[in-house]
């Protein structure tokens, strides 16, 4: 195995690297090598090595080669102010001319994901996504939280009854889950107690927006034996604070260079506000009327949420709770008839839906009765015969947290591999 070239030292060296540039002038070559930890400098006298200099020149953006010589220090070096003086190469591939370019849009890349992936920026944002979700899970496994991991072929449509997938199982069928809340919940009637999940979720909505997507990454948690619902905020604050504070300190440099981005580390505790009094915010500060049922908060009210949290509490975070119960599901306590949850509006997007959950057969089996859904739900119920302490949760999506966190314009640009009702390949 050769040395990555974040590693290289002065000396000899042999390491293998991607072309990145190849600027070839009479007597001399300049070649950008690059892997996945960084990138160096290669120089190439062609007048004494003739043989290395007509190896590179045949050479396109995109070939792999393995290069020995010597790592020298030299102050003209733009790129870490050292370089490799080439003695030898060997093409490990060749590359064709590339079929995309900056100029192609995010569908046209999108078509070439695996060229488009090799944009520095594209690089960084996953190392950023790494760590995020690495923080979280530091933060749970901290208090003792235990991974789980649910199934994604379920007997019957999970949740909502809407928006799956039914997918062909031997003679019968089954569906892709749409969340691992009925199993997170299974988990609280098994005395689990605190637990988590981070994997896929399904969702059938012919859904275009900048923040939606068929297939996507949940980062999913419920734990027991809380008092309220403010319980559950209290965690999901705590824990993001922690992870955007991780990712400040390792990355907020690289971040604002690329990106253009300051990464904010949010204060403690995150300001919270009901929906009605929102709406009533809203629209003594900025003239906003919502014209649709106020039960939901409104696309439109939602990204006023950025606004007014930075003007009234100078935040980007903003819990909003008291939705109508006819929005949220039957599987959320009511008190007074208003669910017992919030959700979690970040920069104008919703990144979370949490709740405290109704763990009370009875009365559970009757609010899944009110929307239809007990037959559905039948396999569920059964987890809440034999008693089941006080729980809630939430779930996050990881990838809309990328998209918020550095800025994109869609999950197009966050996701290793974009899905929509268009697109399933590559």
């Amino acid at each position: 195995m050769t040395t990555q070239i974040s590693n290289l030292k002065e000396g000899a060296v042999r390491f293998q690297g991607m072309i990145d540039v190849v600027r070839d002038k009479k007597n001399i070559q300049f070649i950008v090598l690059k892997d996945f930890s960084g990138k160096i400098q290669v120089t190439v006298d062609k007048v004494e090595h003739p043989e290395v200099g007509e190896v590179f020149s045949h050479l396109l953006t995109g070939a792999t080669v393995i290069v020995e010589g010597n790592l020298v220090k030299s102050e003209y070096v733009k790129l870490g102010g050292q370089e490799v003086l080439a003695e030898k190469v060997e093409v490990t591939s060749t590359a064709e001319a590339y079929p995309i370019g900056p100029e192609s849009s995010i569908d046209q890349r999108l078509d070439y994901r695996w060229l488009d992936l090799r944009q520095d920026k594209n690089l960084l944002l996953f190392k950023v996504e790494t760590l995020l979700n690495n923080s979280m899970r530091e933060f749970l496994n901290e208090r003792e939280f235990v991974e789980i991991h649910t199934p994604k072929l379920i007997a019957t449509a999970s949740e909502s009854g809407s928006e799956v997938f039914e997918v062909k199982y031997f003679d019968d069928k089954a569906y892709l889950a749409q969340s691992p809340q009925f199993y997170k919940q299974m988990a609280q009637a098994g005395g689990f107690g605190r637990v988590y999940e981070v994997a896929p979720v399904f969702r059938a909505e012919k859904s275009h927006t900048r923040k939606h997507t068929t297939e996507f990454t949940s980062f999913d948690l419920e734990f027991s034996w809380i008092d309220s619902y403010e319980d559950v905020m209290k965690l999901e604050e705590e824990m993001l604070e922690y992870a955007l504070r991780k990712v400040k300190e390792r990355y907020g440099d690289e971040i604002k260079e690329v990106f253009g981005v300051e990464v904010v580390v949010p204060t403690l505790p995150f300001p919270r506000i009901r929906l009605a009094d929102l709406y009533d915010e809203l629209e003594k500060r900025y003239g906003y009327k919502c014209e649709e049922e106020k039960d939901d908060l409104s696309t439109e009210g939602e990204r006023l949420c950025r606004q007014y949290a930075q003007d009234v509490y100078g935040h980007e975070f903003l819990f909003v709770t008291d939705y109508g119960a006819s929005k949220r599901a039957f599987y959320h306590l009511r008190k007074d008839g208003i669910p017992q949850g919030y959700d979690l509006i970040w920069k104008g997007v919703e990144i979370t839906t949490g709740a405290q959950r109704e763990h009370r057969y009875e009365i559970l089996k009757r609010q899944a009765e009110e929307k239809g859904l007990d037959k559905d739900v039948e396999f569920y119920l059964q987890f809440f015969k034999y008693g089941c302490p006080p729980h809630g949760g939430f779930a996050i999506g990881l990838d809309r947290m990328i998209l918020n966190l550095l800025e994109l314009p869609s999950l197009k640009e966050t996701m290793f591999i974009f899905r929509s009702p268009e697109r399933i390949t590559p």
